[in-house]
């Protein structure tokens, strides 16, 4: 056991020197390069002076590295993550002018723009060194990566044998898509658990296929196709009165929004509540990168714990402190941020000069939002699920937002999220790797929270917005450039006919008192929901069309949109569409009428969404053609989710063969509800040693019974 120590201790010594000789090397050549950074005083100094200097001047910076840097990053939590990721270099040149200062010689300077230079090309070439030495050295390499583990599991119990688990949710990859990258040799680690051969080009030897270790099924979502409410079932099982990414809640008189902090903390508490249970992660659970937290133990950079004070060990940015502590981590992944910063300056301006259609603004800060999505969480993310499964969790779940946020500007087919879920793939196979040096073994489910449906804008096809319409329909003055467009003409017209006189005028005198309240229009990707401020109850068909005579037939009969919810005093609720369709819910499943071409579940999740509490007064779908997926976003975005219509509707979930088959043959896995009890399926069955599973029919009822 001596002898492996020291032999271990000899080849970390070895591996340090050469990094040292390599920084020291890279010192003179920038010295060299650079004018404003040099290492010799100004009558010149000998070769060996010089060299001497240089390999002062690196020793002290990686030192100083080592030991400062970890402090600086914690004094910085508090510092927003997009700005601590440009503060990088800054605080890296600084160590570096600090560490000149300290030489010896004394006869080292750099100006201060130069320091920042220096100190990121030596921190690359230091990491780049370090790891090529190690990449042979399953020793060193466990042992770097073991910087990453939660040092809170030191002096715990002893890491249990049985498998423990890692969810790793792809945001917005749909089914389809998924396949399509698998086919075209884009993501290989993906094909090669399906068992695929891989294509040609791709990695790995053509015509050999490997064993498959994973099986692809896909899941139906609820009819709010987004984030919020498929994490909040897939994590608390339970997403009951979620109608959409936002909606206006007229008890409190407030709008819900998934992604705010105080919203999300709410749901959390609500599903809580409603289940009585703390969530999927609840048994030594970490949560990361996501929403909700799932009753982890462990959670970082998880918004439902962001808008109030936790505890350091709980609190949402500690991951970063994990991952910038390595200055090697923080300068490696603040280039990268650089790098994708330019390249979707690049990608957009060759998409305008292309004149591609649809295509949305991508400008303002956009760059810099997609940069932090794709690098900087991706990074963060990542290597904190490493060090979860270094520290033995029994669950852990993240979400990888990087696609998503791509294509909702890009579109979700094309080679701008074709990059992304390459490199989405490759962080898969790191994570495959890690599983390897783990102190447990861990099954590696990937799943995704939707998909995307591809189309152009609402406001682009028909040249108003959905809030824009409902003015017009309701008689209330809209922006001059709608009036013009033939969809304002249409609503316009709609309202005379109906009221049997002229509609008010924005130049028009208005009374100053009595004045109903104007309604409230919100958007969540193709769904969009209307609610009259004013009303404390869910307003009822009959009491909308005696307020607005016109409202509800313009909404119903304009080409852009697909089908209308709202309430009925006489058949509780209904479905309304063009030409008068007029269908109640329990008559969806004979008489689907404008539900037709959303495909099988769509009456159900209507239904479903009826029920709930928060419910608007009236809920709009926009239209959609299946003959090439596409829907109208309401939202500036040309790849959209958060209603029906298309893949947006449709993501996977992709699990080890050990694992028992999510649904029975013939069945379909039809909501994050039902997709949670698939998870807790899982973890019981790797609680301990494996038992025949039940049949399935006897299966249903016993995920009903553990809900």
């Amino acid at each position: 056991m001596r002898g492996v120590r020291w032999r271990r201790a000899v080849s970390q010594a070895g591996r340090s020197i050469a990094v040292w000789a390599v920084s020291t090397l890279t010192m003179l050549v920038l010295a060299g390069i650079l004018p404003d950074f040099r290492l010799q005083s100004p009558d010149g100094d000998s070769a060996t002076t010089v060299a001497v200097t240089a390999a002062v001047g690196a020793g002290v910076f990686g030192v100083l590295s080592a030991l400062a840097w970890p402090l600086l990053v914690r004094l910085l939590l508090l510092v927003p993550a997009l700005v601590l990721g440009l503060l990088v270099f800054f605080l890296n040149g600084s160590l570096l002018l600090l560490a000149l200062r300290l030489n010896p010689s004394g006869q080292s300077e750099a100006a201060p723009e130069t320091a920042v230079i220096v100190a990121a090309v030596m921190s690359a070439v230091a990491s780049a060194t370090g790891g090529a030495l190690a990449v042979r050295d399953d020793d060193a390499y466990r042992r770097r990566l073991y910087r990453l583990a939660d040092r809170r599991r030191r002096g715990g119990p002893a890491c249990p044998a049985t498998h423990g688990a890692v969810f790793l949710q792809l945001d917005g990859v749909g089914h389809d898509v998924l396949v399509t990258a698998v086919r075209k040799g884009l993501m290989p680690t993906v094909a090669q658990w399906l068992g695929e051969a891989p294509a040609e080009g791709g990695v790995g030897a053509p015509g050999r296929t490997p064993r498959a270790t994973h099986r692809l099924t896909p899941w139906r979502t609820d009819w709010s196709s987004q984030t919020g409410a498929s994490q909040l079932g897939i994590l608390h099982g339970s997403n009951h009165d979620v109608p959409a990414f936002r909606w206006y809640e007229k008890d409190t008189g407030e709008v819900m929004v998934c992604n705010r902090p105080t919203s999300a903390a709410e749901l959390q508490r609500r599903a809580v509540e409603r289940t009585g249970d703390g969530g999927l992660l609840s048994a030594d659970g970490a949560s990361r990168g996501n929403l909700f937290g799932g009753g982890a133990d462990e959670q970082a950079l998880v918004l439902s714990i962001a808008a109030r004070r936790r505890s350091r060990e709980t609190r949402s940015r500690a991951g970063y402190f994990a991952y910038f502590s390595d200055p090697a981590n923080a300068v490696r992944t603040a280039l990268s941020f650089v790098a994708e910063v330019v390249r979707e300056i690049v990608q957009s301006t060759r998409a305008r000069l292309r004149g591609d259609r649809p295509r949305v603004g991508r400008g303002g800060l956009y760059p810099f939002v997609r940069a932090f999505a794709t690098v900087v969480e991706r990074d963060v993310v990542v290597a904190a699920v490493m060090g979860d499964m270094l520290a033995g969790r029994t669950a852990v779940y993240a979400d990888l937002v990087a696609y998503d946020e791509v294509a909702h500007h890009s579109g979700p087919l094309g080679r701008d999220t074709e990059q992304v879920l390459g490199r989405l793939d490759r962080a898969l196979a790191l994570i495959e790797t890690v599983a390897e040096h783990a102190p447990r073994p861990y099954r590696i489910v990937v799943l995704s929270d939707h998909g995307q449906s591809p189309g152009e804008t609402f406001r682009t096809r028909y040249g108003l917005t959905l809030g824009d319409l409902v003015r017009a329909g309701c008689g209330l003055p809209v922006p001059r450039g709608a009036e013009r467009t033939h969809s304002g003409a249409e609503a316009r017209a709609a309202v005379r006919a109906a009221l049997r006189r002229p509609v008010e005028e924005p130049s028009g005198s208005r009374e100053p008192s009595g004045r109903r309240s104007e309604p409230v229009v919100l958007a969540s990707g193709n769904l969009g929901l209307i609610s009259f401020p004013d009303v404390p109850h869910r307003m009822s068909k009959e009491e909308i069309d005696a307020r607005h005579p016109a409202l509800l037939s313009t909404l119903a009969n304009h080409p852009g949109v697909g089908f209308l919810l709202v309430r009925s005093d006489e058949h509780g609720g209904v479905v309304l569409g063009a030409h008068g369709a007029h269908i109640p819910l329990d008559r969806l499943d004979e008489h689907p009428g404008p539900l037709a071409v959303f495909g099988p579940g769509a009456a159900d999740a209507v239904r479903r969404t009826h029920t709930f509490p928060h419910t608007a007064d009236i809920m709009v779908n926009s239209c959609h053609d299946p003959a090439d997926g596409e829907v109208l976003a309401f939202e500036e975005q040309i790849g959209s989710h958060g209603g029906l219509g298309g893949a947006q509707a449709r993501p996977f979930l992709l699990s080890p063969l050990a694992l028992s088959a999510p649904v029975g043959d013939g069945g379909e896995l039809v909501g994050a509800e039902h997709v949670h009890r698939v998870l807790r399926r899982w973890l019981r069955e790797s609680d301990g040693p494996q038992v025949p599973l039940k049949t399935a029919r006897e299966e249903p009822a016993r995920e009903e019974r553990a809900a």
